[in-house]
């Protein structure tokens, strides 16, 4: 029997894709994928899915598994070496300088120049309304700043 299923294609909001039930049945036997429980798991899944992005043309099946790894490597690896919280006006600072800005050049996204130099201070808080315009002038995620 050749059955297919749906699956979903580079995250919400993507069209379904169908998937050969077969074909995706012999790839998981050959992966065993499952939740990361150590290095030596987190090392084999990495070079498995290394070497699926290594290649070119992947079918449904291999992009839907794939994803898989993907999403159980990043689940472990939040986990294991999670990010240090960093404060708004910190992150706000490190993309100034990485993108050689002055206090000049971000005002006028944070309202007026005693608004940024408050906040990049730390004096006063990023306000979400400031959080979102930040994000979408630096294309970051919005929680750099809240």
């Amino acid at each position: 029997m050749n059955a297919t299923l749906h699956s979903p294609v580079k995250g919400p909001g993507k069209p379904l894709v169908k998937i050969n039930e077969s074909i995706y049945s012999k790839l998981l036997a050959k992966a065993l994928p499952r939740p990361i429980q150590n290095e030596a798991e987190l090392g084999r899944l990495t070079a498995l899915l290394l070497d699926l992005d290594e290649r070119e043309n992947l079918t449904p099946e291999e992009d839907t598994l794939a994803e898989m790894l993907t999403l159980l490597i990043e689940n472990y690896e939040d986990k294991q070496y999670p990010l240090p919280s960093v404060a708004p006006h910190l992150s706000l600072k490190e993309l100034m300088l990485e993108r050689g800005l002055k206090h000049k050049d971000i005002w006028p996204i944070l309202g007026n120049k005693g608004a940024a130099s408050e906040v990049l201070s730390g004096r006063r808080s990023i306000s979400k309304a400031q959080a979102k315009r930040l994000a979408a002038y630096f294309r970051v995620p919005v929680d750099l700043f809240i």
